[in-house]
This record gives structure tokens, sequence and C-alpha cells, in this order.
């Protein structure tokens, strides 16, 4: 390629050297766009370290005097400490439940053929459309039925089963692109099912090992609707969402306790999201591909 036609006018404008004054007008789009995302998590954090008398008068962003007894306030007075636990434990045992049980289920209906596969791959689709509120009766009652609607364990189960289906789909679709030749060998090779499964096909599937687990999290983390309902009967069993909603009372509303309390809520999950957004998006990808 001679220099002339590398530096061609044509190739400059329409090739890979786009205008700066696009970039620059596209980048600055981008930035209002952030922060106008950002934003309410950013007057969250700085409505929990503000007075009730100051977040009233309307400041601004930057408090005038950073008040950390709202967080204390929160973590002892509001038992969110407790209700941090029983996130965590609830989180922890949805994951685990969750993510075999929809690994082992997809990696079936993605890799093998047999009668009535179609049915049932249409019968996971259709029960997304169901609306959690619609499940609620069916899953106290059956939690209720089994002693466990009172205690941490029916919670997890409960919490587990709601949002299987999706991630069953989404490990079908990345199992049935792999190749089969790998499953061929490992047969040849003496491995028996669950050997090729755990040694084989569970290691490649790591992107949307770590997919399913981040947006298990979230759900787990943030459901308030079935822990308000399961937790009625018991609050100390509160999960953080419901925990939040306490601050709620008939006559006033502790916002700046309801902010921190929130701000205790979401900073772990938001940071569990920033290290491993690159599995997330390679795992999504990868699901839709398939």
């Amino acid at each position: 390629m001679s220099a002339l036609t590398f530096f061609s006018p044509r190739r400059v404008i329409f090739g890979e050297h786009r205008p700066t004054s696009r970039i620059a007008l596209v980048s600055l789009a981008m930035t209002i766009l952030c922060l106008i995302w950002v934003y309410p998590f950013l007057w969250m954090i700085s409505t929990s370290l503000k007075s009730n008398a100051e977040m009233f008068a309307g400041t601004g962003l930057i408090p005038d005097a950073i008040v950390w007894s709202n967080y204390q306030r929160a973590w002892v007075e509001a038992n969110m400490g407790r209700y941090f636990l029983n996130t965590l434990m609830v989180t922890l045992g949805s994951v685990v439940i969750v993510t075999f049980c929809t690994a082992t289920t997809g990696y079936v209906l993605g890799r093998y053929r047999f009668p009535g596969r179609t049915i049932l791959f249409f019968g996971f689709v259709a029960t997304v459309f169901i609306p959690q509120g619609f499940t609620i009766i069916p899953v106290f009652e059956l939690l209720s039925f089994l002693g466990l609607s009172s205690n941490l364990a029916g919670l997890t189960l409960a919490t587990s089963g709601h949002s299987m289906v999706i991630f069953v789909l989404l490990f079908a679709g990345y199992f049935s692109q792999l190749p089969k030749e790998l499953e061929e060998a490992a047969i040849v090779d003496g491995v028996t099912f669950f050997q090729v499964f755990r040694y084989v096909m569970l290691p490649l599937a790591r992107p949307i090992v770590v997919t399913v687990i981040i947006m298990q999290v979230l759900h787990a983390w943030n459901d308030f609707l079935l822990p308000l309902v399961v937790t009625l009967a018991n609050p100390a069993i509160r999960t953080l969402s419901v925990g939040i909603y306490a601050f709620k009372g008939e006559q006033f509303i502790d916002w700046t306790g309801m902010a921190a309390a929130a701000t205790i809520s979401i900073v772990p999950v938001v940071l569990l999201f920033i290290l491993l957004q690159r599995y997330f998006i390679s795992g999504l990808s990868g699901a839709v591909k398939g």
C-alpha cells in the first residue's frame, strides 16, 4: 500500500480515522447519560450522610456536616446488621442451589435430544411470563406444608425457585454451542456422564456460571415481595430489602436512616458486579449466540 493511498482524504473521512468532533460529541452525550443514571445513587449516599433537617433544606449533594450516626442507627438500632447476615445466608444458599440445578438441567436440554424435549423447553419458556405475585400463595402453602414457612431455610428454597427458568435457558443456549468432539473424546477415555459434565463441560461454561451467580445474587439480595410475605410471622429472619421498609412509619419517615440502610444494602452487589462484569458480559453473549 502506497503512502498516497494510506493518507487519502477518502480513507481519513470514511475509514478508521473518524472526525474528532464526532467522537467528542458522542463522548459528551454518553457522559451526560451516565451522570443522569448515576445521580440517584449519589443522592442516596449524600442523603445517608446528612441530618433530616439538612436533607429537607436542599443544600445539594455535598453535606454541610457528615452525620455518621445514620449508619450506626441503621446497623444497630434498626437491626440492619442482623438483616445483612440473613440476606447473606439466603443469597449464598440460593446461589449454590440455583447454580447446581440450572447447570445440570441446562446441560441435558442443550446437549441431548430426547422425546418430549421440545414440549419441556416451551414449558420452561411459558413459565417466564407468570408474574411473581401469582405464585406467592402456592409457594407459601408449600413452605407451610414442609414446616419451613418461618425460617431461613424455607426463604432460601423459595428464593431459589423463582428465577431458575431463565438460568436453565441460558445454560442450555451456552452448552448447545460447544463442540461434540469434546464429549466423544472423553467417552472414549472411559469417562462417565457426570464426569464429562463436571470435568469437561462445566469448566468451559465458567462465563455463564459467573453470569448466573451475579444474576441470582442480584435477585436474592434485592427481592422484596417474597421475603416480605415469608417473614411476616418471624421478623427476626427479615432480609435487607424488608428491613429498609421498616424505616417508614405511620407518621414519619426516617429518610436519612433509610438512605444509610439502602447504601449498606446496595454497595456489596455494586462491588461484585464491577469485579465480575467481564465474565457477565461474555457469558450473556455466549448464551445468546447459542
